[in-house]
């Protein structure tokens, strides 16, 4: 294939970014939840900045001679990331000042910048001096002699000030730290009128206060910056030593890294921010304008005064009775059992580590932990197992993203209880989601399995969607254990994986035996289709077997939540390939692969995006669907989700996320039409007694 179309797969991230703030930007939405979008994206961004683009830039750094291997040009790239985000900032700016602060006075909201009144004014003074006085560290710049240290994503107030005295003086640069990790970045003050509530945002506490701070000067100017630091930890592909010492101390590192932005309120002189370059040793590519505040992933914490109305309505979870209600294991024996939440209630999974924590019957609990909940039942039921004189055994992968330190301090507390605990293997993540429990019941030994597209974590649970299979099928479980045998002893099974598809042993000949597959039909003049959905598309030889399909003539359908380097429907390449992605107020977040396969179609749920990481360097579990009326579930919920024409944008060669628009009059938004199709299912208890 001489022509390859292919997105880098950062820049198709962003425009999964702007999906997000798409959201933000919908009136359709309610208004606290445009709030909570902004937050969502701005949150998402520091994260990307802080791996991804703190990436390209240490290559950019890196000079020509360790760039020969790359199949992409890092400057030009970053360049790109560079033009997109100051766009979508300006955006950003715009939705906040044009849309979201009118439509909150509307509704009785004012956040007040100017125009204090003398009641405000002093409750101002007063709240700064009994509550942010002690933080906010001034500091007087002086160029080559004093450069402070700013803390990762604090923000900080960047000064111009004039003595008073002395008209002939230079202006003086200086910072004030805004300590918003101190108190709430949004402070209720006296308002002006009974029926309206006014807020003050911190920073203007703070810059109100500065007058107080320098006293002998004159504020000439002030802006907002925040400078974020490489957070990647560069352990990946060791494979040697004490891996959990080196991410402690790799962890304590994290925040004093490399600069990877300085996000500057873009309305700051052109002068002050050629001296903060200088102070900071910063180069032209580490600038991000921004509006006046940054730090928008705090409008998490945006107060909503009880305005009920402007928030989305309640999708209370729906409680899946066959589990719930009886002995999970007896119904489990009965029959596979797959749930989707956070449209079911995530109390079975708990009841299945809680049931099994105190079944007499019970000898071996077993778990992978890729993320789990600050306070978690399911960690508490695994402790408690221990205390019963059960064998529990849990996996803890420590190189999870961002949760590093909660999986180690996890680790120990599961340790100090008895649990054994294995941890990561160095060089390859375990992202596999993956529970077994052994029962030994009137002298036979019975496995219980749960696989999940999603991880334990209970309060990602009410906010992710995901689906989750219990079985007690001995193909699926007997292949689990083998797995769990493999994690603990790090010695490759002697059997193969004939059902699951596992990372590092048969995952990728499974997927590619089902495209080739798919690809032989369609030469063959038999029907032929493809469905994926997944969170990411990037893995190249998979795109080009894709696209190899699309030439046979297999129709190929795809979700793509977030980056999709695949461009569909080009002639000739890919004309056979369409694309969505959906987002909405829960966070898509299953992997599932569909081959029609001569009528004998083949279902897999997965822990896997078809990324090269996923594909090549993880271990990641392939999960095949046995169950007819669980196959006809997962082929329903897809098909509301290809019929959705609210919440689908297109996703195509010219990456503007367009919405999806249909032949429908009637409008369908997938995940409330998948709350009340699966609300339907119990209320008539099809197929789950």
């Amino acid at each position: 294939m001489k022509i390859f179309p292919y997105i880098h797969r950062d820049i198709s991230w962003l425009s999964f970014n702007y999906r997000v703030l798409q959201e933000a930007k919908d009136p359709n939405v309610p208004l606290m939840e445009r709030i909570k979008f902004l937050a969502i994206y701005s949150s998402n961004l520091d994260e990307y900045f802080r791996v991804r683009v703190a990436n390209h830039r240490n290559l950019v750094r890196a000079g020509k001679k360790a760039q020969k291997d790359l199949t992409f040009e890092p400057e030009k790239v970053l360049k790109q990331i560079l033009k997109i985000v100051n766009e979508q900032q300006i955006e950003f700016t715009r939705i906040f000042e044009e849309e979201i602060i009118p439509d909150l006075v509307t509704n009785g909201i004012n956040i007040r910048r100017k125009k204090f009144s003398d009641e405000q004014i002093e409750f101002m003074t007063e709240y700064f001096h009994n509550h942010l006085q002690p933080f906010v560290h001034p500091i007087i710049l002086i160029e080559d002699k004093i450069k402070p240290f700013l803390n990762n994503a604090n923000i900080y107030l960047a000064l111009q000030l004039k003595e008073k005295k002395n008209e002939a003086a230079k202006p003086l640069y200086a910072i004030l730290r805004i300590p918003s990790d101190k108190t709430s970045r949004f402070v209720e003050i006296p308002s002006r009128s009974r029926n309206v509530h006014e807020i003050v945002m911190l920073d203007d506490i703070v810059r109100h206060a500065a007058q107080f701070i320098f006293p002998g000067f004159d504020i000439k100017g002030s802006y907002s910056i925040k400078l974020t630091r490489d957070a990647e930890l560069y352990i990946d592909d060791e494979f040697s030593g004490d891996l959990i010492s080196k991410v402690k101390k790799s962890l304590s590192k994290r925040n004093v890294g490399v600069a990877s932005r300085l996000v500057y309120d873009r309305a700051m002189p052109s002068d002050f921010l050629d001296y903060l370059k200088r102070a900071f040793n910063l180069h032209d590519y580490d600038l991000s304008p921004e509006g006046s505040q940054h730090n928008n992933s705090d409008f998490f914490a945006f107060p909503k005064f009880g305005k009920i109305n402007l928030t989305d309505t309640e999708l209370p979870p729906l409680h899946y009775q066959a589990l719930e209600s009886s002995d999970i294991f007896r119904s489990i024996d009965l029959r596979d059992h797959m749930l989707y939440f956070p449209y079911h209630s995530y109390e079975s999974v708990i009841k299945f580590f809680e049931s099994a924590a105190i079944d007499p019957e019970v000898t071996h609990i077993k778990i992978i932990q890729y993320r789990v909940a600050k306070v978690s039942r399911i960690m508490k039921a695994l402790m408690q197992a221990v205390k019963n004189g059960k064998q529990v055994t849990a996996f803890i992968e420590i190189k999870a993203r961002f949760d590093e330190e909660a999986n180690i301090k996890w680790g120990e507390k599961l340790e100090e209880a008895g649990v054994t605990v294995f941890y990561s293997m160095p060089g390859l993540k375990v992202h596999s989601k993956i529970a077994l429990v052994r029962k030994v019941s009137k002298g036979k030994t019975l496995l219980y399995s749960y696989l999940s597209t999603g991880n334990f974590h209970e309060k990602t649970a009410k906010l992710y969607t995901d689906f989750g299979l219990f079985t007690s099928d001995t193909r699926i479980t007997h292949e689990a254990m083998r797995l769990f045998r493999y994690l603990e002893t790090k010695r490759k099974p002697d059997q193969s994986f004939d059902h699951l598809g596992v990372g590092q042993f048969n995952l990728n000949k499974v997927l590619e035996h089902a495209v080739k597959t798919e690809i032989k039909n369609a030469k063959h003049g038999k029907p032929a289709e493809i469905i994926l959905k997944l969170n990411s598309l990037q893995e190249k030889n998979m795109i080009k077997s894709l696209y190899k399909a699309s030439q046979a003539g297999v129709k190929v359908k795809l979700i793509v939540r977030g980056i999709c380097s695949l461009v569909p429907g080009i002639k000739n390449i890919s004309e056979n390939i369409e694309a969505i992605s959906i987002v909405d107020r829960f966070l898509e977040h299953p992997r599932v692969f569909i081959f029609h396969n001569d009528g004998d179609e083949k279902i897999f749920i997965s822990s896997a995006d078809w990324m090269a990481r996923n594909l090549h360097h993880r271990i990641e579990t392939i999960v095949p669907i046995y169950d007819k009326e669980i196959q006809k579930f997962i082929r329903d919920i897809l098909n509301i989700q290809f019929n959705d024409n609210t919440k689908s944008r297109i996703l195509d060669q010219y990456n503007d996320n367009k919405y999806k628009v249909g032949d429908s009059d009637l409008s369908v938004r997938s995940q409330l039409e998948i709350y009340h199709f699966i609300k339907r299912r119990l209320e008539l208890n099809a197929w789950v007694s």
